[in-house]
């Protein structure tokens, strides 16, 4: 009597290559949890305060920011406490940061597994931003008893901030997954990637209101993405500074086109992933 045969798998081409299907985004699903669950451990393997960190470092950056712009500089805080306006807008921003920086290099990190194993490889920058939203959410519990300690009341807009995480999140996964394909490539990406986000950081309104930016240059200011989603999620959770007005739509475009374009250019590039690693 033969042994029974092991279930045969075929792997067909896609139908072209920008075409991502999301049913097999669907059925690995649990792939992209385990990855995301692997890298947060990993990440706080072997530290004295573990997770501690994830509400020391927005809180030490809040504080310089406190002493030198809101203190020294004077600068202005939309109505708001400045230590809080800072945070409101630093908690964002490293959610920004964190999915570009783990998205950017998900591949380098990856490279047995991409090698060896058959998914979706555009899994692997998706799961990082699964790791990066553990941290927001220990932070929003801190900036809410900031709040709390300012007897700063929500706005009733605060049911827009999940379209302001959204629109965060997209831009951070196209910028994310360009910079990942082009990193497993060209290693000196991961060089840049660093400035990159300083540079950033003084492009959008984190240490200062977006109104101090003249009119006339506020929508070529919105081509950075972050500017929308900082001023949004302060107008949302806090109500200062003006609503988002036709800025809040430039970003979103643009988050939108990094993100189709990313995707477009991930899957373009992904046939050659195997001869990278290899």
């Amino acid at each position: 009597m033969s042994a029974p045969r092991s279930p045969l798998t075929v792997i067909r081409p896609t139908r072209g290559w920008a075409y991502l299907d999301p049913r097999e985004l669907w059925e690995f699903r649990e792939l992209a949890g385990f990855l995301a669950w692997r890298d947060l451990k990993v990440r706080y393997k072997q530290t004295l305060i573990g997770v501690a960190w994830a509400v020391l470092q927005p809180l030490a950056m809040m504080g310089v920011f406190t002493l030198f712009f809101g203190r020294l500089a004077r600068m202005p805080s939309d109505g708001v406490p400045y230590p809080l306006f800072a945070f409101a807008g630093l908690l964002p921003w490293q959610l920004f940061a964190r999915c570009l920086g783990d998205s950017s290099n998900s591949l380098v990190q990856n490279q047995q597994l991409i090698a060896r194993v058959y998914f979706p490889r555009i899994l692997v920058p998706i799961a990082s931003l699964l790791t990066a939203l553990v941290d927001f959410l220990i932070g929003g519990a801190l900036l809410a008893g900031l709040m709390v300690f300012y007897a700063v009341v929500p706005s009733a807009h605060v049911v827009w901030i999940p379209a302001f995480l959204a629109l965060m999140l997209i831009s951070a996964l196209g910028v994310g997954i360009w910079l990942s394909a082009l990193n497993l490539e060209y290693r000196d990406v991961g060089h840049a990637i660093p400035f990159l986000t300083q540079l950033l950081l003084f492009l959008t309104p984190v240490v200062y209101p977006a109104s101090l930016v003249p009119e006339r240059w506020q929508l070529l200011y919105a081509l950075n993405p972050m500017v929308g989603v900082v001023q949004g999620f302060r107008w949302a959770l806090l109500g200062s500074g003006a609503a988002p007005g036709p800025s809040l739509w430039v970003s979103a475009t643009v988050a939108c086109v990094l993100l189709a374009s990313g995707v477009v250019f991930f899957r373009w590039r992904e046939r050659t992933f195997a001869d990278a690693v290899g």
